[in-house]
């Protein structure tokens, strides 16, 4: 079946984000394929000749940082010199983007973001504005994950996912993932040529998230086909489509929009921005297992009561962001805690009316208000 979202063509996507890996932008000798390159900037320049705004998320500063630096190991062989690679190589990056897009007449402008930037709500407000600023100006940011600062244990790890927040953050219509394979396939077709192309996805199920491949096939980037459907599940959960489309081809939107191959997941409808941004973070606080009945409570839009929770982990303020767990463990909704963890893991179980004997006052009736809930 071919899907009415093939190509992602303008007017229908207003606003698109557009990511391209380390390994087709960047040869195996760490220099830019700038020949590729300009097609990819051809393609943006049309659509955006057409009335549709581009975001590009580009990887790349590691690999070319890597290669001016003579680092080992792409610039990966310890936290310090991929710092020192993605510090050199932005600078790089940069310049290429601004050079190409301005033989089109296009403005470019650099945004690095670290995953701080968008787990925190007013940051994330804060890059959203900026965002809609540069949208406003007729300007094509170029986006990356800055690298130079982000730690092992707070960052991206992939652009895949944070071409997701960052569409997110843009209310984008859409976000294509540029790649090594042209879509989802029921098994990775490096290693399986049976493998079926599935060309529409609706839902993200049990069965699409077996299909994914941690690997890369390049050793050059950080995601997989795994990376690519968490990516899908941030954007879809936020309205957004995703696609996946083969980028190892010149013009690769132009081919797509012709009718070349590409998996599209189908963007949820209802949620709003506040809600879609819960779904979307990457880091939580603690988490929350309820019982069956709160479960459907939950699913039923209600409020989580403290009555419903079986189990609280984790250490956590009012305000965090927890995880709520179904009694299997499946994360069923994420949401804005009414109460820290000592006070959650003393009222767990009772009833409402028990909570001001147990606590000496009873601030709030929810653990966790619908309002500030989004399920996943």
């Amino acid at each position: 079946m071919t899907t009415p979202l093939s190509g992602f063509p303008p007017p229908s996507i207003r606003r698109l984000v557009i990511k391209i890996g380390s390994a087709l932008l960047v040869d195996t000798a760490g220099q830019v394929r700038e020949a590729w390159l300009r097609t990819v900037v051809a393609d943006v320049a049309a659509r955006k000749a057409a009335g549709q705004q581009i975001i590009i998320v580009s990887s790349g500063a590691i690999a070319l940082g890597a290669r001016r630096l003579k680092l080992p190991k792409g610039g990966r062989g310890s936290l310090e010199d991929a710092q020192a690679a993605a510090a050199t190589g932005q600078i790089a990056l940069s310049q290429c983007w601004a050079t190409l897009l301005a033989e089109q007449d296009i403005t470019a402008a650099q945004m690095l973001v670290t995953l701080d930037d968008l787990e925190h709500r007013r940051r994330y407000l804060n890059a959203s504005a900026t965002l809609e600023r540069l949208m406003a100006l007729g300007v094509v940011p170029v986006v990356n994950e800055n690298d130079s600062v982000a730690t092992a244990e707070i960052r991206f790890g992939d652009n895949d996912r944070l071409a997701a927040r960052i569409g997110q953050a843009a209310r984008a219509d859409a976000v294509v993932l540029l790649s090594d394979v042209d879509g989802l396939y029921s098994a990775n077709p490096h290693v399986d040529a049976s493998a079926m192309f599935i060309e529409r996805i609706d839902r993200i199920d049990a069965r699409i998230l077996a299909m994914a491949d941690g690997g890369s096939a390049s050793g050059m980037g950080s995601g997989g086909m795994t990376s690519k459907i968490e990516a899908a599940k941030i954007a879809t959960g936020a309205g957004a489509h995703l696609a996946i489309i083969s980028g190892k081809i010149d013009a690769p939107l132009s081919h797509w929009e012709r009718g070349g191959r590409g998996s599209v997941f189908v963007g949820a409808q209802g949620k709003g921005a506040r809600k879609g941004w819960l779904a979307g973070r990457l880091t939580v606080r603690g988490r929350i297992t309820v019982d069956e009945g709160a479960e459907r409570a939950l699913e039923r839009g209600n409020s989580l009561l403290p009555a419903g929770v079986a189990r609280v982990e984790g250490v956590f303020a009012r305000g965090d962001v927890v995880d709520i767990l179904a009694p299997d463990g499946r994360i069923i909704a994420r949401g804005l805690t009414e109460y820290d963890s000592a006070a959650a893991t003393r009222i767990a179980g009772k009833r409402s009316e028990d909570i001001a004997t147990l606590l000496g006052e009873m601030p709030r009736s929810v653990l966790v208000h619908r309002d500030h809930m989004a399920l996943v």
